[in-house]
């Protein structure tokens, strides 16, 4: 994961709209930025649900919330729309964000290795600083570390 303190790697990605987002769209508003490995997954769904629950309270807080995986643009738009999720999705199919922000790693699963994302979180401030990270996070109960941590 990346440092506290220092300042969050800018990028710009398609999202579930294929419109283009970039972090500093969201300068002067806290950014959950959570990594996700798959749309559609039960833990995936689960703490999208979770997310999407909670996003009216996350914006009282001054917070928005962006899921970043590596799925196409059409993948996000079909979970946006089966989960009637409030928040952006955003596609990284070259994996560039997703290994500028160290979440690509070594996994193992039923004996065998491969690379995919680490389900991780960052909380980055308004001035586009990084406040915390979180990796490996439980899907269902992130969204509500996240709230607890926004205070």
């Amino acid at each position: 994961m990346l440092e506290i303190g220092t300042k969050a790697p800018e990028f710009t990605l398609p999202d579930q709209n294929g419109e283009m987002r970039s972090l500093s769209d969201y300068r002067g508003q806290k950014v959950i930025l959570y990594f996700y490995p798959k749309d559609m997954t039960s833990g995936c769904t689960k703490q999208a649900c979770a997310f999407s629950e909670l996003y009216p309270q996350f914006r009282e807080k001054g917070a928005v919330v962006l899921g970043v995986s590596k799925d196409s643009v059409a993948s996000h738009k079909k979970f946006e729309e089966k989960y009637g999720l409030p928040f952006t999705l955003l596609s990284d199919t070259e994996l560039k964000v997703i290994q500028a922000y160290d979440v690509w790693k070594e996994k193992k699963n039923y004996g065998k290795t491969y690379m995919g994302i680490v389900r991780s979180t960052y909380l980055i401030n308004e001035e586009g600083i990084i406040e915390k990270t979180f990796d490996k996070v439980k899907a269902a109960e992130n969204p509500m570390q996240m709230f607890k941590v926004l205070g």
